[in-house]
């Protein structure tokens, strides 16, 4: 059967009509029968046997106006416009799910977090906020929460284990904080059609003396970008490389996004580098902060941090269209998709729906893509065991500072639009996989050819490489803005690579310092390591049996490796079935 991923306006006429007052096993069967169908990874009465046990565990809550926040993307708006409503039909607790932007989202938990004003009952902020969360402690770590306060409403069929991203919201208390909402990888893309190209992947072949595939290493996407620009394809100039370089809020995300480690930043570690992470923020034994400079220990401005800039920029300069350089993260994000670009090194997977409309240059008739996502290539200076891209995890939290009776009401929403009953419909609909029995759902065994390698990579061993910001980062929301400022200097022109990220790990200790004067996060908080040159922390990381900070490899243009997509796909497959 063709399963059928839109939804329905009987559905959305169901859910956003006025819902009665109190909770309805009947609205919730026409929920099943109208928007799940065999979109679900349970059995119809498994459905409705969970289904009845909110409505059981939603008594106590019936009539309550419960607010909760998200940022916009496709996901959240499902959501709200069609999620929401039908829990409210369902359960008699009305949700009003906000959609603002990331860093309003971010805004709003600030204020709460300083004024103790209850202006939302749940967020879905970034794991990215982990650090912050866990040193702060105005947040409810959920595994206290489930097994004492709000054990009454915790679903016995959460079914923890099935989610992919605990690890990314588990602090080094070993307690969960933030519940995965959405997630979503950022990889490598490219033109299958034109690397299968016979005469392309000839000419390749003379000029580099090496096969023209997907880029293991920064070498070879090098090639690759030098080899495409200005090449004619069907009546177009095309380039080798996009990317995005306005000093603008959103190029901080294109940095702190994980770059510096694909670079080879940092130090081994999965989910994150440890002592070392991939923002270069060094942690002692108590997983206190102690530097973000060389001369600390830290590698925000060491050699690979600056070779990863140094890329960048390079790269956006010599093989991206011109006008790129002046764009922000949403606007050069459609660009691909026009048909013109090759490659991209970083890519969001949160742009496939977008990328397989039906009509756009890069989709074939049938409705399959031209293109393909992969594992990212990796920098001169990365080691295996190291994290090797970004990977976004929207996760429900929930603060202190909101009463108790509306953080169950909000937690009980928060696992119904999680619940296995919905998500394997809600993954087709925002493509921002968060449970294993969804990724394995026959459903995405069908729609996998549509959708360029995104169903293969969140099956393949590879996965766990890509993850959101660690706990080495204390204050993210102080942190963060940081980036953008900096590297827009590097990106403007007015400031060397080595000139910005000197600069940048510079504020970041300042920071770091006010927090270790100011004594807010207690025994988590900062504690900046005394200073020494590149020579001493380097002799002492090979003493410790860690990695960073790196000295300078003088020739940072190694051997280029590229691997077949097929082969690639093929060993995931492999690799999973012994």
């Amino acid at each position: 059967m063709r399963w059928k991923w839109k939804v329905s306006a009987a559905a959305i006429a169901l859910t956003i009509g006025a819902g009665p007052a109190f909770a309805d096993m009947e609205a919730a069967k026409k929920f099943l029968d109208d928007e799940v169908k065999d979109l679900s990874v349970l059995t119809r009465e498994e459905q409705e046997q969970e289904l009845q046990w909110f409505i059981d565990a939603a008594q106590p809550f019936a009539g309550m106006d419960i607010k909760v926040v998200s940022e916009t993307i496709t996901t959240h708006e499902y959501e709200s416009k069609v999620l929401a409503p039908a829990f409210t039909a369902i359960t008699g607790i009305k949700i009003t799910h906000d959609l603002i932007g990331e860093g309003d989202v971010v805004e709003k938990l600030q204020t709460q977090m300083q004024s103790g004003e209850n202006i939302y009952d749940a967020y879905v902020n970034d794991s990215d906020l982990i650090g912050t969360h866990w040193r702060y402690d105005q947040v409810r770590n959920l595994t206290d929460w489930m097994a004492n306060e709000g054990k009454d409403v915790t679903n016995p069929g959460l079914d923890l284990d099935d989610f992919i991203g605990t690890s990314f919201t588990t602090a080094p208390d070993k307690k969960l904080y933030q519940l995965p909402d959405q997630q979503f990888a950022n990889l490598y893309w490219f033109r299958y059609d034109w690397f299968n190209d016979e005469t392309n992947k000839a000419d390749f072949k003379a000029k580099y003396g090496y096969d023209l595939g997907v880029p293991v290493n920064w070498s070879a996407y090098e090639d690759i970008a030098e080899f495409f620009t200005g090449r004619e394809i069907d009546g177009k100039k095309v380039f080798g490389h996009m990317d995005y370089g306005k000093k603008d809020p959103s190029l901080g995300w294109r940095f702190t996004d994980a770059w510096l480690s694909m670079a080879g930043n940092g130090d081994k570690g999965i989910p994150n580098g440890l002592p070392v992470d991939e923002w270069g923020i060094r942690v002692n034994a108590q997983s206190q902060p102690v530097g973000s400079c060389v001369a600390r220990g830290g590698d925000t401005n060491g050699p690979a941090s600056v070779y990863a800039i140094t890329k960048y920029l390079d790269w956006l300069k010599a093989y991206a269209p011109p006008e790129a350089q002046g764009m922000t993260f949403s606007e050069s994000g459609p660009v691909p998709a026009q048909g013109n670009i090759a490659q991209q090194i970083f890519w969001y997977t949160a742009f496939t729906a977008d990328a397989v409309k039906p009509g756009l240059p890069v989709v074939n008739e049938d409705g399959t893509p031209k293109w393909r996502m992969a594992p990212s290539p990796h920098g001169v200076y990365w080691k295996d065991g190291m994290k090797l891209g970004y990977q976004d995890v929207g996760s429900w939290t929930l603060m202190k500072s909101t009463p108790e009776d509306r953080a169950k009401a909000a937690w009980l929403y928060a696992q119904f639009v999680t619940s296995k009953t919905v998500d394997v419909k809600k993954s087709h609909v925002g493509l921002t996989l968060i449970r294993e029995s969804s990724i394995r759902h026959d459903s995405f065994t069908e729609r996998a050819p549509d959708l360029g390698g995104l169903i293969e990579f969140y099956r393949s061993p590879a996965r766990v490489q890509w993850s959101p910001t660690g706990t080495n980062v204390p204050d993210y929301p102080k942190l963060a803005q940081l980036w953008w400022q900096a590297i827009g200097d590097a990106s403007a022109g007015t400031k060397t690579p080595q000139e910005a990220m000197d600069s940048l790990c510079e504020e970041q200790e300042k920071v770091l310092a006010r927090l270790e004067r100011a004594g807010i996060q207690g025994d988590k908080g900062p504690k900046l390591n005394e200073e020494h040159d590149l020579a001493y922390w380097a002799e002492k990381a090979k003493e410790e049996g860690t990695l960073a900070p790196q000295l300078k490899i003088e020739n940072e243009k190694e051997q280029p490796q590229t691997v077949n997509y097929d082969d690639l796909v093929k060993s995931w497959a492999d690799a999973k079935s012994n």
